[in-house]
């Protein structure tokens, strides 16, 4: 039990003396406070949810961290565009950094848990790993779960497109009124191709909007919203794009309901047991009325 209270007093000293050193560095080199860094957080994030200290002291520190990280033009590249199409506004470096530091504050627990339970010291270095390899592929899910959002939403959009332009073949316009019925995700998207569309030439903002979600569906889409404004008949072209979606989201349903075996196993076992039970019920009432004939 002493031993027990000497490691808690050890620890209380530690994070006392941590967030003592942390307000001196800040007084000496001029950093933020973490109100400000909370601040600048919020704005930048697209949720509305609260951000909390331990999010600003980690955003700090990798804003610090970040400028000893180097990234090839390559892969510098390729992460800024993941990170803006996530809607993560922060440098590459200052990402990677993030994640580290977020897998070595897990890696640190092993300093208090060694003494006491040794036997856990590989548990919390493979959830450090695991930490590490999650928050790395954060921006890469975020794109992935926007992509799988605006495309399960394209063939309504097709179909509306097919009937818009038979009236009308201002792209503008038809985006502008199909984005108070679009969802979440895409209603952004349209929100800043239509920004795009006022601000520079109409074919590069739908061209960006193209290379922002990086979706095959979204590029057809894109190729013909193109073509009629170049001057083509965009009616056949969405008609048969329209027929193409359609049996695209078929499929999807099949393969969604592939994918829950066990719902459906569950509820062919139930239907099975109540032919079994009706059908022994039926064999049991016709055997006792034998036995009854017999005796």
């Amino acid at each position: 039990m002493g031993e027990m209270m000497i490691f808690f007093l050890i620890g209380l000293f530690a994070f006392f003396l941590s967030i003592g050193l942390f307000n001196i560095s800040a007084h000496l080199f001029h950093l933020p406070k973490i109100a400000t860094t909370k601040a600048v957080i919020s704005v930048a994030r697209q949720d509305k949810k609260k951000t909390k200290n331990i999010e600003a002291l980690i955003f700090e520190a990798a804003t610090k961290l970040s400028k000893l990280i180097r990234l090839d033009d390559y892969k510098k590249r390729k992460l800024t565009a993941t990170l803006k199409s996530a809607g993560l506004k922060m440098t590459p470096e200052t990402y990677i950094a993030k994640a580290w530091i977020k897998s070595g504050l897990i890696t640190l627990l092993i300093i208090p848990v060694l003494p006491l339970l040794p036997i856990l010291t590989p548990v919390i270095i493979l959830l450090s790993i695991a930490m590490l390899f999650k928050d790395m592929r954060a921006a890469d899910e975020i794109v992935r779960q926007k992509r799988e959002e605006i495309e399960y939403e394209l063939p309504r959009f097709v179909s509306n497109l097919t009937q818009s332009l038979k009236a009308t073949r201002d792209v503008p316009a038809i985006l502008k009124s199909y984005q108070k019925s679009a969802g979440e995700k895409f209603k952004q998207e349209i929100e800043i191709t239509i920004a795009d569309m006022k601000s520079g030439n109409e074919e590069t903002a739908l061209t960006r909007l193209e290379a922002r979600i990086g979706s095959a569906m979204l590029s057809d889409v894109v190729r013909g919203l193109i073509s009629v404004k170049r001057g083509d008949n965009g009616v056949i072209y969405f008609e048969m794009l329209n027929h193409d979606f359609k049996q695209l989201e078929i499929q999807k349903l099949k393969l969604l309901a592939m994918k829950q075996p066990g719902k459906i196993k569950k509820y062919s076992f139930m239907m099975l047991g109540c032919f079994l039970i009706m059908y022994l019920g039926i064999l049991g009432y016709e055997i006792m009325r034998a036995f009854g004939n017999m005796f």
